[in-house]
């Protein structure tokens, strides 16, 4: 259901929401290691999400990528939303063009709603509780 962008991205906000604070910048040298991801890939999936202001910058020496409060508050679906767009989350699951509510392919009934049940829930958890839940020791990610 979702890229490798989108999740690369997503493990990428997580990280920021964990290590970073508006007075301690990270780094995308910084980031990719934890996360097992190419500097280059990362760099660029940042700099899209800054662009949208999913997250924030600064530019030069004491720069790097953070959270703010507002950047906390957004949902993980609009992380996805920024890096694969809408048509990606509602996409065949069989990658069939013409599938839809009125020409279903054969497994469009079964999965839809676990899809939008899916989709409803990431709408509804924002960055911040999931960086808690990390913290919290609830759930993982690399640090």
């Amino acid at each position: 259901m979702f890229s490798n962008s989108s999740k690369y991205a997503i493990k990428s906000v997580l990280f920021l929401a964990i290590n970073s604070t508006e007075n301690k910048k990270i780094m995308v040298k910084d980031i990719s290691i934890p996360i097992n991801v190419p500097k280059a890939y990362i760099a660029k999936l940042l700099q899209e999400l800054a662009k949208k202001n999913m997250i924030s910058s600064v530019r030069g020496p004491k720069g790097g990528f953070y959270l703010n409060e507002e950047n906390l508050n957004r949902t993980v679906l609009d992380v996805v939303r920024v890096i694969d767009g809408e048509k990606k989350l509602n996409a065949c699951m069989l990658s069939l063009k013409k599938c839809n509510e009125e020409k279903p392919c054969p497994l469009h009934n079964i999965l839809s709603e676990s899809r939008n049940k899916i989709l409803k829930n990431l709408k509804n958890k924002r960055i911040k509780d999931l960086a808690y839940e990390v913290t919290l020791g609830n759930s993982f990610l690399p640090l």
